[in-house]
Parts: structure tokens; C-alpha cells; sequence
């Protein structure tokens, strides 16, 4: 949807976004979830799974958000999994020869991440690759080297410093039971400072606006390759620091560590509401996605009934579905703002009808 468009729509329509209207859903569903979940497992709203949820939950968030950045620019990023591994060990092989502290681990972790980001930015960005070719090639590729380097061998919790396996459990107040760690407040935090970027800063507006119409946006002389570049390497860098969450919360590492990742934060990000054809959703949703999808996994563990094969299947089934509801959704709404801003510009002049036809046939951007 065009701005003119928008301009020209009434605010209470304005403001009924599909991203609003999918987290609202996402909402009411996981809310639904639980009540069921609680009905069929003894002790499900207990203390104690709300704790796992939360420090489950956290490399899924950072990895979804990962994910979302570079979907907005209508771009994926297969990779992911494999970078969160490389920077687990590297990070763990790190602080086994070092010993040194938190803040220095989790910069080795972000850098790693980066730099095997940008590798997947330079190839889509200024190598023309699509991007579901290149990742699809880096997820091997680095997985390869990762087992290379470590010869077979683990990163061992012994080996650790003693604050790397206290740092998941770190909490930083307790309310009846339910325990908020610092891991979670470290996403959560994350998240809504991309939100924020996203949503009011000008490189963020520039993301989507890459994905909403890439030609429209390299004819308006924004510099896409750029942008699309440093998409990757913050890609790149999140899923780094989930690295570390991860290293953290498992405390030893092999060569597989991270495997299947990729196919968790693609499906948080899209059940999220990110629309995998870019230009539309919000970090908030890609969270929310992250909670659902962990919430759902860490559920089924404890209903016998449910086998391992259909808990994976499910994640397929779920991505199926929010893009299916992606496109009705962004068709719906296209087709009821096109026509409300027809007629709202109609008593306006001829003129601006004219504008109003241009603009029922332009694509939508979100808002974040």
C-alpha cells in the first residue's frame, strides 16, 4: 500500500494492520495451547516449566529475529543453525584456553557470527546469488570446517570457566515461583531494540522497503546491495549470540551443535507473521512466533501419545499455514484499502481518483 493510500485511509483502518491482526491471533492461540496443554499434563502451570520455557525460549528468539531481518529484505537465511554452532565451539574452545570473562565471550560469539554472515552478504549481495542458494551452501559448508577444526573432538563442560554453566540459571527476580532469568531479559531486550531500530530509524525503514518492491527501491537510488549486505551480517551476529546462549545452556558442544536450528527460526519468524515475500512483519510477531513454537515443542515432549516424527512434522505444518494466511491476509486487506482510499478521495477532485487507481495497485509495507 502506498502512502498516499494510507494517508488517505481512515486511522482506525490504518491502524487494523495484518500485523497487528497476526499477533492478536498468535496471541489468543498460544493462550488457547496452554490452557489445553494444562488440562491434559498434571503440573503444567507450575514454576518450573515457565522457567524452561523462558531459557528455552531465548536462542529460538534470537534466531527468529535473525531470521526476520533478513526475510524483510526479502532474502532467508538457511545458515543460521550452522553459524550457531560455529560460534558455540569456537566461543567454548575460546574461554577452555582463556578463562576469560562474559562480556568478552559474548563479543567472540557476536563476531564470529558476523563474519560468517558476511560471507553470505557479500555472495547475495554484490555476487547476485539468490539467497536460498547461497545459505543452503554456507549451512554445509561451515557445518564442514566446524568438523574439520574440531577433529572430532568436544568442547567439555569441564573444561569451562564456572560461570558459563551458572550464566543460564542467573535470575534477577522471582514473582510466586515463576523465576525471570537474565538470558530471557537479554532477548527480550533485543528484540524490542530491533523493533525500535526498525520501526523509527532509517535504515530500518529502508529494509522493508527493499522488500516490499526491490526495483522501486534501487530506482529510488537506495542502496539495496548495502543494506541487504549488513542484513546479513546482523543475521549473522544474533545468531552468534545465540551461539553462546546456546553454549551456555548446554555446557558441552560436538561438531553438530545447532543442527536443524534453521528450520525452528524460519517457522517462528513466518508463524510470527513475517512475510516470507518481504516488506511485512514485526520483530514483536518473530518473538511471539519463537514463545509459540518452543512453548508447542517443549509441550508435546511431556504427551506420550504424540511421537518425535509428527512433533517435527508439525513445524512444516505450521509454516504452511502462516503463509497461507500471509496471503489471504495481505489480499484482503490490499483490496479493502484500495477501496477506502478511492473513496475517500473521490470528494477530493478528479485528480486525486487518479492517484487512488495508482495507488490500489501498489504493494504493502509493514508497520512495525
Amino acid at each position: 500500500m502506498t502512502e498516499s493510500a494510507a494517508e488517505a485511509a481512515p486511522k482506525s483502518t490504518r491502524f487494523l494492520r495484518p500485523e497487528r491482526v497476526k499477533e492478536a491471533t498468535l496471541l489468543a492461540i498460544i493462550a488457547v495451547s496452554v490452557l489445553v496443554f494444562a488440562f491434559l499434563i498434571e503440573g503444567y502451570l507450575s514454576g518450573r516449566f515457565f522457567n524452561r520455557v523462558t531459557t528455552s525460549v531465548v536462542v529460538v528468539t534470537l534466531l527468529a529475529a535473525a531470521q526476520a531481518l533478513v526475510i524483510f529484505s526479502r532474502n532467508i537465511d538457511l545458515s543460521v543453525g550452522s553459524i550457531v554452532g560455529v560460534a558455540a565451539y569456537l566461543t567454548g574452545d575460546f574461554l577452555a584456553a582463556t578463562g576469560q570473562g562474559p562480556i568478552t565471550a559474548v563479543l567472540v560469539a557476536i563476531v564470529v557470527g558476523a563474519v560468517l554472515g558476511s560471507v553470505n552478504g557479500l555472495l547475495v549481495a554484490y555476487g547476485g546469488v539468490p539467497a536460498i542458494i547461497v545459505t543452503l551452501g554456507t549451512l554445509a559448508l561451515f557445518r564442514t570446517l566446524l568438523s574439520i577444526y574440531s577433529e572430532g573432538a568436544n568442547v567439555l563442560a569441564g573444561d569451562l570457566p564456572s560461570w558459563v554453566l551458572e550464566f543460564n540459571n542467573v535470575t534477577l527476580f522471582t514473582i510466586a515461583g515463576f523465576q525471570v532469568r537474565l538470558v530471557f531479559l537479554i532477548a527480550v531486550f533485543v528484540v524490542v531494540g530491533l523493533q525500535f531500530a526498525l520501526a523509527r530509524l532509517r535504515w530500518g525503514r529502508r529494509i522493508y522497503a527493499i522488500g516490499s518492491n526491490p526495483s522501486a527501491a534501487a530506482q529510488a537510488g537506495l542502496p539495496t546491495a548495502s543494506l541487504v549486505f549488513w542484513s546479513f551480517v546482523g543475521s549473522g551476529a544474533l545468531a552468534g549470540l545465540a551461539g553462546f546462549m546456546f553454549l551456555a545452556r548446554a555446557g558441552t558442544i560436538s561438531a553438530t551443535a545447532g543442527a536443524g536450528l534453521e528450520l525452528e527460526s524460519v517457522a517462528a519468524a513466518v508463524v510470527g507473521g513475517v512475510s516470507i515475500l518481504g516488506g511485512s512483519g514485526t520483530m514483536v510477531g518473530a518473538f511471539l512466533g519463537a514463545v509459540f513454537i518452543d512453548t508447542l515443542k517443549l509441550s508435546l515432549v511431556r504427551v506420550p501419545e504424540v511421537s518425535e516424527f509428527w512433533r517435527d512434522a508439525f513445524l512444516g505444518i505450521l509454516i504452511l499455514a502462516a503463509v497461507i494466511l500471509d496471503t489471504v491476509l495481505r489480499n484482503r486487506f490490499n483490496r479493502r484499502w484500495s477501496a477506502e482510499a478511492r473513496k475517500a478521495m473521490e470528494s477530493t477532485g478528479p485528480s486525486a481518483v487518479g492517484m487512488a487507481r495508482m495507488a490500489g495497485g501498489g504493494g504493502g509495507t509493514a508497520d512495525a
